[in-house]
């Protein structure tokens, strides 16, 4: 075991209960729910950060409760972006019924959109935010350069070996192919650090999966392809597959990171 220092590190992409519901308002329910889990963060001396989105920032209840924990050093708010609900308004030709990435809009619209959700992170926390996870996990130099001069420090939207290539933005660009990318810290722009997500390939078999002769081959492939696993309560992660993974980054990561969704934190999620 190495006697290096490491951390773990706990990020909540803090957004709308419904936003993958092309025709339903953004609702923000979630909000009632996330003290149980920043307290319980704070049980055991750990300090979340909550990726925050434009509509949760604009949750006065969401706001009155974090302020007060950023304040006393329990937490941290960063920027979670998603580019279909962040002002300013701009038509895309919809080719897809999947929701737009940021970086499918003029580069004009981009930065005003990541300067629009940054100040009013600003104006409502009173301090300025430093982290920052983008939206459906796709990025390019255009968007770190943008991050870079509206003064981030740390990205934290890779996640190494997956790519996202067949999930396709309104207009039909592919996302980000993280297949090369490193599995601990680097810079990407001077003074912009990514802070890659937590994910291995590991060799699994769940018997619980199995309800149909397409989940059983999809099994087998695991057990002998393996899969990519991160350290994210979900249904298709397994809990021995998330030690797994924490067991293969003990000797060799500086870090480990855990990763939720704040509507997942609400009852029957």
């Amino acid at each position: 075991m190495s006697s290096k220092k490491k951390f773990f590190l706990i990020t909540i992409d803090t957004e709308e209960d419904n936003q993958w519901e092309i025709n339903k308002s953004p609702s923000t329910e979630n909000v009632k729910y996330l003290p149980r889990f920043q307290e319980l963060a704070e049980k055991y001396g750990y300090k979340p950060t909550w990726l925050t989105t434009y509509n949760m920032a604009n949750d006065e209840e969401f706001v009155r409760y974090f302020k007060t924990k950023q304040d006393n050093n329990l937490c941290e708010i960063g920027m979670h972006l998603h580019a279909w609900n962040t002002p300013p308004e701009y038509y895309l030709e919809k080719l897809t019924d999947a929701r737009p990435y940021l970086i499918e809009y003029p580069i004009e619209i981009m930065e005003k959109k990541i300067k629009t959700l940054d100040q009013l992170l600003v104006e409502k926390f009173k301090t300025k935010p430093i982290s920052h996870r983008a939206g459906r996990w796709t990025t390019n130099d255009e968007y770190f350069n943008f991050l870079k001069k509206c003064g981030y420090k740390i990205d934290t939207s890779v996640t190494p070996g997956v790519n996202w290539n067949k999930c396709l933005g309104q207009t039909g660009i592919a996302g980000s192919n993280y297949t090369k990318k490193p599995n601990d810290t680097y810079k990407i722009k001077d003074t912009l650090l990514e802070v890659p997500l937590t994910i291995r390939r590991i060799h699994a078999f769940s018997f619980k999966n199995i309800k149909s002769f397409k989940n059983l081959l999809r099994e087998m492939k695991s057990l002998l392809v393996g899969k990519y696993q991160w350290i994210r309560p979900d249904n298709s992660y397994l809990l021995d597959g998330i030690f797994k993974v924490m067991h293969k980054c003990s000797n060799d990561k500086e870090y480990i990171m855990f990763m939720i969704h704040s509507s997942e934190l609400m009852p029957g999620r």
